[in-house]
């Protein structure tokens, strides 16, 4: 189970957030645009560099995500 963390849960959904959008129209890309004025995330970052925490919540987004593309 995914545990608190604001720096965890920005990268995740980022990464999540720019992974499994539904294009350009869609509410995901809406949700990474407005993220992007608060969230400036490393050039580095990538799910590889995410921490276990940070990768459980990221897998949880995306599973949702596409849930919700494909509902």
């Amino acid at each position: 189970m995914p545990y608190f963390d604001r720096f965890d849960i920005a990268e995740a959904y980022y990464l999540a957030l720019s992974d499994c959008h539904g294009g350009q129209w869609s509410r995901e890309y809406a949700r990474l645009c407005a993220m992007q004025r608060y969230f400036r995330p490393s050039p580095m970052l990538s799910v590889e560099t995410l921490s276990d925490n940070a990768r459980e919540i990221y897998d949880r987004a995306c599973a949702r995500l596409l849930e919700r593309n494909h509902a």
